[in-house]
């Protein structure tokens, strides 16, 4: 089957910056792709050629298997659009801005309001239906332009950082909302907050200097932190210092580490769980500590060292 979002080969120069450099992906119905990168990495540029408003030097993108270069209004029917700054006529107030956004997507009468309803409902903007946009928040401004790219309920959503500026509620709603649409949709997420990751990403991409650095599930990602299968443990100064040497002493341990709440215990292979001795001998030690997990990795680990430093780490696989 095919995916509903096919990238192939998408690159595009700005003078002497190569803003994007053969980005080739592929999103499935029911995936949520997070699309990650530090500033001027070429998130937006990318998306941009995704969606046919940037044209691209080489490569394409099809849309439900219409390419956006060769047929560009048959493929925007069936996407929803959320540009970056979530653009929209300032002088218009939401509910006017939706009703111009519904006769340009060729809905009308009953069945525009009632498109306008559903989209002025899930992303909450009842109560600032009447209010002029440039008086609105920004949480508010962002929450319009999601309402738009959702207005005809497509197929495909992409959507350029679309809970920022949002409080943590309100990051909560449009989380929410979009883990309730995933299964019906395909839709990738740009975004600096990698919390998002986690909360309702089922695959991410890490860019960098235009190329992709990283792919993977949010646990194929994080397994690839210095931290993972590591074990912290949160306790008193006496009994940490009571416990390093022999830490140190076990099989599989590489090395203890001092942290502020306790210590961390790092394996000699990424893959080996050493959680039961490491409780074992704290057991035998009669020793009481507040708390000992097992640690999945760090995503921000991850997104630094693939961004920064090319992705390179002793003993592990680079990307």
């Amino acid at each position: 089957m095919a995916a509903m979002i096919e990238v192939d080969g998408l690159s595009k120069r700005f003078g002497g910056i190569q803003a994007a450099d053969d980005v080739s992906f592929e999103v499935q119905r029911g995936e949520v792709l997070g699309f990650l990168g530090p500033n001027g990495a070429g998130k937006s540029t990318t998306m941009k050629m995704i969606t046919g408003f940037l044209e691209p030097d080489a490569g394409t993108a099809r849309l439900d298997g219409i390419d956006i270069r060769q047929r560009p209004i048959a493929a925007r029917r069936c996407l929803g659009y959320m540009p970056e700054g979530a653009p929209s006529y300032q002088e218009m107030t939401p509910l006017g801005f939706l009703g111009f956004i519904a006769g340009i997507r060729g809905l009308s009468g009953a069945e525009a309001e009632k498109r306008i309803t559903e989209a002025a409902a899930q992303t909450q903007l009842q109560t600032v239906l009447y209010q002029p946009i440039d008086t609105l928040s920004r949480g508010f401004k962002r929450r319009v332009g999601l309402a738009q790219a959702l207005l005809h309920d497509p197929d495909i959503l992409i959507l350029d950082e679309p809970t920022d500026g949002l409080d943590p509620n309100q990051k909560h709603e449009i989380r929410s909302l979009i883990q309730e649409m995933a299964p019906r949709k395909a839709i990738i997420i740009s975004t600096h907050i990698l919390e998002e990751v986690d909360a309702v990403c089922t695959r991410a991409i890490i860019i960098a200097r235009g190329r992709i650095v990283a792919n993977g599930t949010p646990q194929e990602l994080e397994a690839r932190s210095e931290r993972h299968n590591g074990i912290s443990i949160t306790a008193t100064e006496e009994t940490c210092a009571q416990l390093i040497a022999d830490l140190n002493a076990l099989d599989g341990v590489a090395a203890v580490d001092r942290e502020a709440r306790g210590l961390f215990v790092r394996p000699t292979d990424h893959n080996h769980d050493i959680l039961d001795p490491v409780r074992v001998l704290v057991r035998q030690r009669g020793l009481s500590v507040s708390d000992i997990r097992i640690e999945r990795g760090r995503l921000e680990d991850v997104f630094r060292d693939v961004t920064i430093n090319g992705g390179a780490q002793p003993g592990r696989d680079a990307p």
